[in-house]
């Protein structure tokens, strides 16, 4: 099958990744918070590092449940600052918290994350048509918008590319390639 060129093909999890994950449209609030958390502590790194690491962001971040999350104190935030685990950024770390309370701000507000984030999309993901991976931009004008609005809302680590990839990863983009097999599910 031929898949994005972004995809390393002698890595499993990379394959596993792109193949089940990555572009198709994901609804569930935990879900989407994990993977807004993940794409922030993606910023001056490599997805592959993060991807490798997820399972222990899971751990460490009681699977991303945004209540739990809110609860933690100095001392926790100091012990996931050596935790080996995860990218041991204080402001990476830091950013989780604050994102949960922004997170739980928002479902409180809009019903479910869920809502408010697809409602930047109209609720549809959006399928794009690139030939090449190279076709595909870092930013867009609406993850532009959507950067702007989950900063206003209080939420860190969001700027424009971050948001794009998370765009993509959550399905509310389709950037599989044209030739890529994926891209009709």
């Amino acid at each position: 099958m031929k898949r994005c060129e972004w995809v390393k093909l002698d890595e499993p999890l990379y394959v596993d990744y792109h193949d089940k994950e990555w572009g198709v449209p994901v609804y569930d609030d935990q879900h989407l918070f994990e993977m807004l958390c993940l794409e922030g502590a993606q910023a001056g790194l490599s997805w592959w590092t993060i991807l490798q690491k997820r399972e222990g962001y899971r751990e460490a971040f009681d699977k991303f449940d945004a209540s739990k999350i809110v609860t933690y104190t100095e001392d926790k935030l100091a012990e996931l600052k050596e935790d080996q685990r995860i990218v041991r950024n204080k402001l990476k770390i830091a950013s989780v918290v604050t994102n949960a309370q922004a997170f739980l701000k928002v479902q409180q507000q809009h019903k479910s994350f869920s809502n408010y984030i697809w409602s930047f999309v109209d609720h549809q993901p959006i399928v794009n048509n690139w030939a090449t991976i190279a076709e595909v931009p870092a930013t867009t004008e609406l993850s532009e918008r959507m950067s702007k609005q989950l900063k206003k809302d209080g939420f860190k680590f969001v700027g424009s590319t971050i948001c794009y990839s998370f765009m993509q990863a959550v399905g509310m983009v389709n950037d599989h390639i044209v030739e890529c097999g994926c891209r009709k599910r």
